[in-house]
C-alpha cells in the first residue's frame, strides 16, 4: 500500500513532524496534518523516524510534538531542517521540567 505523504505530524501546532522513511536534501516532504496535508522541502538528510521542522525555531524557542513541548531549540533552524540533539535539547533536562 503506498501512502500520499511522507512524515507526520499528529497536532497542528506541532513545529516538527516525524518522517516515515529516510529523506533525502532537496526532497519534497509531504507531511499529514490531522486530515490536511502540507509540503516542505528537506533541507538535509533526515533518517526514518527523526523529525524534520515544519516551520523555522528560534534558539531558545519550545519544540512541539504530539501537541506536547518537547523540547527547546539550542539554536535557530529553518523548516526543512532536521531536528535532534544537535540543534534541540530535551525540555525536561534543559528546565528540569517538561
Amino acid at each position: 500500500m503506498t501512502i500520499g505523504w511522507n512524515a507526520i505530524a499528529i497536532d497542528p501546532a506541532d513545529g516538527v513532524a516525524v518522517a516515515l522513511r529516510d529523506l533525502a536534501p532537496g526532497e519534497d516532504v509531504i507531511v499529514r496534518v490531522g486530515g490536511k496535508v502540507e509540503t516542505l522541502t528537506a533541507r538535509e538528510a533526515v533518517a526514518l523516524g527523526h523529525k524534520i521542522a515544519r516551520r523555522a525555531h528560534a534558539a531558545g524557542e519550545p519544540v512541539m510534538k504530539y501537541g506536547a513541548r518537547i523540547a527547546l531549540a539550542t539554536k535557530a533552524f529553518a523548516a526543512g531542517d532536521h531536528v535532534h540533539v544537535h540543534n534541540i535539547k530535551s525540555a525536561r533536562a534543559y528546565e528540569g521540567k517538561a
